[in-house]
């Protein structure tokens, strides 16, 4: 495994964690965003692995981008280059062919919330704050927040939390559709294993179709969306998985997914 600067990896049976740590807030700086990307181009091709955690070292989750590089763009062009760079690392993510976990245990703003909203699933400590308060400095969200935001808690309420730059606390985020649970701060690790080994159990394939099918289909036209679903499950009737899944239902046994 890679050695970072920035990020810690821990693994346990087929469930990787990830612990963004920049002390003190961890900051997406270049350099952090650019060992993310790293690591995610490695998991890709990683068989090994089949659930992503992502969180925060200490008591924070990410509270955005680095303020200091930013203050020091200069042009337009500096600026397109800067935020590329977090949407091309976020893309990859979100592309993942295996499904992620944030993890979210502390303060989630800006390019922090962008890169948890680019994962699967969010859980959040009942302590976290999470919001976009970009427009506070004079900027806005560049890393996908006027994007996927709008997605997961649709136009009105997205506009709502960028446009004000309110940070809400997680039963607020919960309570909108921005994350799918709100644990208690000291179960959080637990609560996302758990649920991280529960998917790591389904088959490979079938998670990684679900994946591409709710994410290519979202951009598409419902009817073509329809018809990528009927491809990739006429692709899953072609795996082992699906005969053993079938098989142990009608057998009222537990399925032996063997990712083939």
């Amino acid at each position: 495994m890679a050695e970072y600067q920035y990020l810690g990896v821990s693994k346990e049976e087929q469930v990787c964690v990830l612990t963004i740590s920049n002390p003190p807030a961890n900051l997406l700086s270049r350099a952090v965003l650019t060992e993310i990307g790293g690591f995610l181009e490695a998991l890709a091709r990683d068989a090994s692995v089949k659930v992503l955690i992502l969180t925060g070292a200490g008591t924070f989750f990410i509270v955005g981008a680095d303020i200091k590089e930013i203050s020091e763009l200069r042009g337009a062009a500096q600026g397109v280059e800067a935020a590329s760079l977090g949407q091309r690392v976020f893309n990859k993510l979100e592309r993942l062919p295996i499904p992620t976990i944030a993890a979210i245990n502390g303060h989630c703003l800006g390019g922090g919330n962008e890169l948890a909203m680019a994962c699967s699933i969010r859980i959040a400590s009942d302590r976290a704050r999470i919001g976009q308060p970009e427009i506070n400095l004079g900027i806005m969200p560049g890393f996908g927040g006027t994007q996927r935001l709008a997605r997961l808690i649709g136009k009105s309420r997205a506009l709502e939390l960028n446009l004000t730059g309110e940070m809400i606390p997680a039963q607020k985020a919960f309570d909108l559709g921005l994350v799918n649970q709100v644990v208690p701060e000291a179960e959080l690790m637990k609560q996302a294993m758990g649920l991280a080994k529960k998917l790591a159990g389904k088959s490979r394939n079938a998670l990684t179709r679900i994946l591409q099918a709710t994410r290519e289909g979202l951009e598409k036209p419902q009817e073509e969306g329809l018809q990528l679903e009927a491809k990739l499950f006429g692709e899953l009737c072609e795996t082992q998985d699906m005969r053993e899944g079938l098989s142990a239902f009608l057998e009222k046994r537990r399925p032996k997914f063997q990712d083939r």
